[in-house]
């Protein structure tokens, strides 16, 4: 048998970059989802707090507490044994202090992470470096930051170029080794990528990042809460289960299933 593909470690994937590789992640909430994801090869696992809406159905990420991000990480960790697992630290985590933001970050290395995620650029730039010093690693995160719905008026492109050049280059100055780059403009987006050394990773930021990322179940159709313009679906998984499903509780009614070769004698 083939030896199974190394382990994409950090510096590895802030190598990337330099190499002209294009960094593919995507993000996942559990064990099964990050098994199939890593198998079919991607270079990193996000555990987003976007799990409050995709999986618990709230509106916005923001009732997502530490608790729950440390228990998805550690089902997303058991599922993986190549790409590289980044767990979002979620709202009131990291924003009360730079020592807050570092005991939130260990306790997601001590599930199992490799790396950590925050929201916002030259305002959460200490904690980020705090966290640094405490060697965990940190991917930034710009532009469209969730956690920041209520003062951006909803889930709305950002489009002040100026700032938000500025707030990546404080997260890549405070030590971050990625950056995620949401909802902005492609020139902009660009503008980003071209002034820092770090990779970059895009979601609705256009093709000039270093890299991309979808949430698994968008990717696959399988989440209708929403549908963002930047979503492409690979599958229509959503539709596949929904007539599988009704197939099994049809035969159910009809004393169809289980039949003779799904009884133990």
């Amino acid at each position: 048998m083939p030896a199974p593909a190394p382990r994409v470690t950090v510096p590895e994937f802030a190598a990337a970059r330099s190499r002209g590789d294009k960094l593919a992640v995507v993000t996942a909430y559990d064990y099964t989802s990050a098994k199939l994801a890593d198998e079919a090869g991607v270079d990193a696992i996000l555990v987003g707090d976007s799990l409050g809406m995709v999986i618990q159905g709230h509106a916005t990420p923001l009732p997502v507490t530490l608790a729950q991000m440390q228990y998805h990480t550690a089902c997303v960790v058991r599922g993986v044994t190549r790409a590289l697992v980044v767990a979002d630290l979620p709202f009131l985590s990291y924003q009360v202090s730079p020592r807050q933001a570092v005991r939130s970050a260990g306790s997601m290395l001590k599930v199992g992470a490799a790396a950590v995620k925050l929201e916002g650029g030259e305002r959460i730039a200490d904690a980020i470096a705090a966290c640094v010093r405490a060697d965990i690693p940190v991917m930034g995160h710009v532009g469209l930051t969730p956690q920041s719905v209520h003062r951006m008026g909803g889930f709305k492109v950002q489009r002040d170029a100026e700032q938000l050049v500025k707030d990546a280059r404080a997260v890549a100055d405070a030590g971050a080794f990625a950056l995620v780059v949401e909802g902005v403009p492609s020139d902009i987006a660009a503008a980003i990528t071209a002034a820092l050394s770090i990779p970059t990773i895009g979601i609705g930021a256009g093709p000039s990042c270093d890299g991309q990322v979808l949430v698994y179940h968008d990717l696959l159709g399988l989440f209708d809460g929403f549908r963002p313009k930047f979503v492409k679906r690979y599958a229509d998984l959503g539709t596949a289960t929904r007539t599988a499903i009704r197939e099994y509780a049809d035969e159910v009614r009809r004393g169809a299933f289980p039949a003779a070769e799904h009884e133990f004698r």
